[in-house]
């Protein structure tokens, strides 16, 4: 997903969600005749026309995403989702754009997460609470991770480490917030790291809406 705008990239897992909406009774026996999670993926990625990514984000939909009432809000949400994108499609892109969010690891991103820990002095489950032991706080929201109700995930511009993104899955709803740390503020990384965060977020938590913190004025 690196390699492409994420507003592309966006696009394109938006309008295989909806296609794998209307399609999701042949989509059904393909998955249940695939002889694994990668088999899946392709069997879909090749059922729909549509990249491995956008695949898996088919397939880790939910049940409960295919009511009758769900389907036609999810319906809703993606259609205004590409309109947004078609508007945006045409904004130049930001020297920083090149920017990468990759997965939290908690033997090389402590210190990252440490930053952020110090600098917003708040528990990491976005709860608004004080900040806890830290390696306490590293555990319990890399927990949530392994249970998809989160994803951490850390902003690297070439070697550097310039913020992090944290998911958390919510009432139905995902609440992305971003952190950048106060060294690389006012260079508009705020502003990358945010337009990144959505497509990444959407592969996490496909077809789930989400609701963004965006940075403070001025990152």
């Amino acid at each position: 997903m690196t390699d492409k705008d994420p507003r592309v990239a966006r696009r394109e897992i938006a309008d295989t969600l909806m296609r794998a909406l209307e399609r999701r009774h042949e989509l059904l026996d393909v998955i249940v005749k695939s002889e694994d999670y990668d088999a899946a993926i392709e069997a879909i990625a090749n059922q729909l026309g549509t990249s491995a990514v956008a695949a898996e984000a088919v397939l880790r939909m939910s049940f409960d995403r295919l009511t009758k009432v769900s389907r036609r809000r999810i319906a809703a949400e993606l259609e205004d989702l590409n309109n947004q994108l078609s508007f945006t499609m045409g904004q130049p892109a930001s020297s920083v754009d090149n920017i990468v969010l990759r997965p939290f690891a908690a033997d090389t991103d402590r210190d990252i997460f440490a930053a952020r820990t110090a600098d917003v002095q708040e528990a990491g489950d976005g709860s608004r609470a004080p900040a806890g032991d830290l390696e306490d706080e590293i555990r319990a929201g890399l927990r949530r991770v392994d249970v998809e109700e989160a994803a951490w995930l850390v902003a690297v511009h070439g070697p550097q480490k310039v913020g992090m993104v944290f998911g958390d899955l919510i009432s139905g709803e995902v609440n992305v917030r971003i952190w950048i740390h106060p060294d690389y503020r006012k260079q508009g990384y705020g502003t990358a790291v945010l337009r990144k965060s959505r497509s990444e977020m959407a592969a996490y938590f496909p077809a789930v809406p989400l609701v963004v913190r965006a940075p403070a004025a001025g990152t």
